[in-house]
């Protein structure tokens, strides 16, 4: 397993912590997330075999939040 943070902007709320959190426990592959409003990132530990960081990242964009490199 590693562990990768990815940035998440765009988060104002608990409700958007929720989301995002969400999304990326939803994925193949993620066996935890932790998101950080303040921090503005998630932090998830996963199998890259799996899932993959870009993939991380599209589901973050997906639900609405930028996630830049």
């Amino acid at each position: 397993m590693n562990e990768t943070t990815i940035k998440v902007e765009g988060m104002s709320c608990g409700g958007c912590v929720k989301n995002v959190t969400g999304v990326l426990k939803a994925l193949p592959g993620v066996e935890d997330v932790r998101v950080s409003l303040e921090g503005a990132s998630a932090t998830v530990r996963h199998d890259p075999a799996k899932v993959s960081i870009d993939a991380l990242r599209a589901a973050v964009e997906g639900a609405g939040f930028d996630s830049p490199a």
